[in-house]
């Protein structure tokens, strides 16, 4: 059973016809397979008109969708082997950051990457992706040891942003992060991440600073959330679709700014219908940008990711 958001409720209306359909037993049941078999070539175009059209709005609730794969999945669907390593050696473990070896593919990799969790429980687990300064100092942790063993970072980014609490800000949240970001900055190894849902503010730029930025089709990644924005700039969250227009955050805008590489393609009706089908796109890709950087040597590659951070800055100004 789908949740479905506010702007499929077309869609809702016609899957709940087919199912109805396909309980149904009788004498006619050739001509139930037929009006199945029609309502299905409707759903299909009806789905491809409605997510052919996504406004900016529309766009950031699919990214927060209940069902979207998150890290987890990723593990399940795309990595084999894949080994935790927990805590940061200063202060303690943060579950909203998970990382690990694994291998991609035949690859070995470092993969790191923000949980939000799928239901109440594994939610309040971990903190709904929002971590705190021991999680980016865990990331830290793992980008040096696959530096050390000459091996690739990928990182999954899917975080509202950093944890704002009072605690957090205690243990040098800002300073976490900023470093978090010199880390992917500085490391001699190929790094690429992937925008899998949201991507807010700096909790998502430290684990971010890569050769390879991917997104998503119907990820969305901005230096605030629209409804924090609309409660700065018009003091109501009621104007967030205003902001998430103003923002220019989705993929495609992204894209066209230069501040990401390339735009993964979601199954018809975003990635929460086919998580399976989802996670092998996102393989396919990662698996294309680290072939791509396969012959580069380490002070290249940090040099040409330095680099593309300076003139995405150039660029942006011009």
């Amino acid at each position: 059973m789908h949740n479905f958001l506010d702007f499929e409720k077309p869609i809702a209306e016609l899957e709940g016809k087919i199912e109805e359909l396909r309980h149904l037993t009788g004498n006619d049941e050739v001509n139930i397979a037929d009006e199945v078999s029609r309502l299905q070539d409707k759903l299909t175009k009806l789905l491809q008109s409605t997510y052919g059209r996504l406004t900016p709005w529309q766009r950031t609730q699919v990214a927060r969708h209940p069902d979207r794969p998150h890290f987890v999945d990723y593990i399940k669907h795309l990595f084999d082997g894949f080994t935790p390593l927990a805590g940061d050696r200063l202060y303690g473990e943060d579950k909203a950051i998970i990382g690990g070896l694994a291998r991609l593919r035949g690859r070995s990799v470092m993969v790191i990457g923000h949980e939000k969790g799928h239901d109440t429980e594994t939610r309040v687990k971990h903190n709904f992706g929002m971590a705190k300064p021991e999680g980016y100092r865990k990331a830290i942790r793992l980008m040096r040891m696959a530096e050390r063993f000459g091996i690739p970072v990928i990182t999954l980014v899917d975080t509202a942003g950093a944890f704002p609490g009072a605690d957090a800000e205690a243990r040098g949240q800002s300073e976490a992060i900023a470093r978090s970001i010199e880390t992917c900055l500085d490391i001699k190894v190929p790094l690429v991440t992937v925008i899998i849902g949201e991507g807010g503010s700096g909790g998502a730029i430290a684990l971010a600073a890569a050769n390879t930025v991917l997104m998503l089709e119907n990820s969305i990644y901005s230096v605030i959330s629209p409804e924090g924005c609309a409660s700065i700039l018009w003091r109501s969250g009621d104007e967030a679709k205003t902001a998430a227009e103003a923002l220019r955050l989705t993929a495609q805008d992204l894209q066209q700014l230069g501040v990401i590489d390339d735009i993964i393609p979601e199954p018809l009706g975003g990635a929460q219908r086919a998580p399976h089908d989802a996670c092998q796109k996102v393989g396919d890709a990662i698996e294309k940008a680290l072939m791509s950087m396969n012959d580069l040597e380490g002070g290249v590659l940090k040099a040409r990711r330095r680099q593309k951070f300076i003139d995405m800055g150039r660029h942006s100004l011009n």
